[in-house]
């Protein structure tokens, strides 16, 4: 049971500017919804500066660091632009991402080894400036080695195709999903990562990832936003944190 540290939930709110831009204008503001999650308990803000700006813009930004009274995890892609925006904003956290202008959303992980000379730079001026850097990767062993050899103190590791496997019902190929990411979390933590979660999560999956002691930490954006529509925001988020600390207190109990 010593093994469980408490966990985190970060709240991503690119969706709500997704909503403000369809009709341009302000409103919704992205600012005001993460003040309601954090009021509600999330424990920091997640936002995505696209290099397009299709939902999250750079006023968003500066405004989101100067205003929250908790950390805020600037989502970017490995170039040398958005670490110099980065390093200008000092978010607590910069989360290093893949990024095509075509996707609708985060389809994989980044793949460290492979960009491991495009991404060095860029990791080292983050952490020069303070900034805690985290790789959003697979969770695949070379993978996490390669975040080890950057240097970067965080992984995040991607969720998704366990979510999607499990929203198709397919239950075999769902459990060999889950198995990597249960089998990553712990090989990245063996290794002195702090390990992160995200991307597809609802109240189960995210019920089920928090019973993971070596992970730390959600992020998750898109099913909460969805919920807003129906139930607000602030009762979305409370939800969420009753879930995760579900997952938590039965992986406890049954260690």
């Amino acid at each position: 049971m010593s093994g469980f540290r408490p966990i985190r939930l970060g709240v991503n709110v690119d969706h709500v500017a997704t909503v403000r831009n369809a009709r341009g204008g302000q409103h919704p503001d992205p600012l005001q919804a993460a003040e309601i999650a954090i009021a509600a308990g999330a424990d920091g803000i997640t936002a995505h500066l696209r290099e397009d700006r299709r939902h999250i813009r750079d006023d968003d930004i500066a405004r989101l660091k100067e205003h929250l009274r908790k950390p805020l995890n600037l989502e970017m892609a490995g170039t040398e632009d958005m670490a110099a925006i980065a390093i200008t904003t000092r978010p607590h956290a910069a989360c290093l991402v893949p990024e095509r202008r075509e996707e609708r959303t985060t389809e994989g992980g980044l793949d460290v080894v492979t960009h491991r000379h495009e991404l060095a730079d860029v990791v080292t001026a983050l952490g020069k400036a303070n900034i805690r850097v985290s790789l959003f990767i697979a969770p695949d062993e070379r993978q996490i080695e390669g975040a080890v050899a950057l240097g970067a103190p965080v992984i995040e590791i991607h969720t998704g195709a366990w979510c999607d496997a499990l929203a198709a019902g397919e239950t075999a190929r769902a459990a060999a999903e889950f198995t990597r990411i249960a089998a990553g979390a712990e090989f990245g933590s063996r290794l002195g990562l702090e390990v992160h979660a995200g991307h597809g999560l609802d109240y189960s999956t995210a019920e089920t990832i928090a019973a993971l002691p070596s992970v730390v930490e959600l992020n998750i954006g898109h099913f909460l936003i969805g919920e807003a529509i129906a139930i607000g925001l602030g009762a979305a988020v409370e939800q969420m944190l009753a879930a995760m600390r579900r997952g938590r207190v039965m992986a406890k109990a049954a260690s």
